[in-house]
């Protein structure tokens, strides 16, 4: 077995052939299931494409060409990948290979959200030091202020922390763009809180260079080679180390935890051509990336704020769409740490 710094942690090595996630693969290698260059593996053994490498008695398949996909999130998808919980996101998506989300939405917001099997690039786009930008279209419950809006952008005191400096637009009476380089728990609700404004709909519409365009809640399209050279380029030296996540990200503000009133101030393999699929379960003898009804209900849930705070928002996401979507192309996407992922 290889040890140089040029190999991979077997946990990881083996999840990124798509047969399981990384807690899988450890309980896997727990069990004495796993073997490297025919012995029996322990924990934290690092290997390399070199080493052979079994499970269960069989070869471990090659690693698959990298997937990444924009989707169009329905309010009332969650973006888990644990298939027990109802709608959740990997069934709404239902592609063909295992996936899973670049960060989250809460199941109130939606819009823009991506999917890969590519570990690496969702760790160097969440990490919390590498500040990649993220837009948002959001309506509030009454009128917005030249005074909200200059407070959400110098920055709210929640979860233990200050929020970073954000770009703030008023583009409607009660509606406003702000687009965020940082991803705490329900960081815009909760700063809309504090501020004594309640969230009735959020809505996602970029992340770095990947707009929401005209898709449909809904449906989903490949990542464009075009585009993926150009977040390759913007995330190059960006850390995929856990000391990023790390950067003015408070432990409570990693976890999620009530909020602290600090104040009682204020309230990549086939191309698709370019053609938009739809997510959701396929019927027998249907192909993949074939419509269907990915209408998400909500459940009857509010789509209001964070559950320790007094007020509660209700209303759809109608959050303007932003420019068409490019053609679509290559695409395959990994999992993410779920207590570090950005949300809405």
């Amino acid at each position: 077995m290889n040890q140089d710094s040029g190999t991979t942690r077997l946990n990881k090595y083996i999840s990124e052939t798509g047969i399981c996630s990384r807690r899988e693969a450890d309980r896997l290698i727990e069990q004495g299931r796993v073997k490297v260059n025919g012995e029996v593996a322990g924990m934290g053994v690092k290997v390399s494409d070199a080493d052979a490498v079994q499970v269960n008695g069989k070869p471990l398949r090659a690693k698959p060409q990298a997937v990444y996909l924009v989707y169009n999130k329905p309010i009332g998808i969650t973006c888990t990948t644990d298939s027990a919980i109802p709608e959740n996101i990997v069934d709404a998506v239902n592609y063909k290979a295992r996936i899973f989300p670049i960060g989250r939405l809460d199941k109130p917001s939606s819009g823009l959200i991506l999917l890969t099997n590519d570990g690496d690039i969702v760790n160097k786009i969440l990490r919390a030091g590498n500040a990649h930008e993220k837009e948002y279209i959001v309506s509030m419950d009454k009128p917005i202020t030249d005074d909200f809006v200059a407070r959400m952008g110098a920055g709210v005191p929640i979860l233990d922390t200050i929020t970073k400096p954000c770009k703030v637009k008023k583009i409607g009476p009660k509606t406003i763009n702000i687009i965020l380089t940082q991803g705490l728990n329900r960081q815009i609700r909760r700063m809309a809180e504090y501020l004594g404004f309640s969230v009735t709909s959020l809505k996602r519409v970029r992340i770095m260079n990947i707009e929401l365009g005209g898709l449909k809640p809904g449906q989903w399209r490949y990542v464009s080679a075009s585009e993926l050279a150009l977040i390759n380029s913007m995330i190059g030296d960006s850390s995929k180390t856990e000391e990023a996540s790390l950067l003015e990200q408070p432990k409570a503000a990693r976890q999620g935890p009530r909020i602290k009133d600090l104040s009682t101030e204020g309230n990549h393999k086939p191309s698709t051509g370019g053609k938009l699929r739809s997510a959701g379960p396929r019927p027998k003898g249907v192909k993949e990336g074939s419509a269907k009804n990915s209408s998400a209900k909500s459940s009857g849930s509010r789509h209001g704020g964070a559950k320790n705070t007094a007020t509660k928002n209700s209303g759809p996401s109608k959050g303007p769409s932003s420019n068409k979507a490019p053609k679509s192309s290559k695409g395959s996407l990994p999992q993410s740490n779920r207590s570090k992922r950005s949300r809405g």
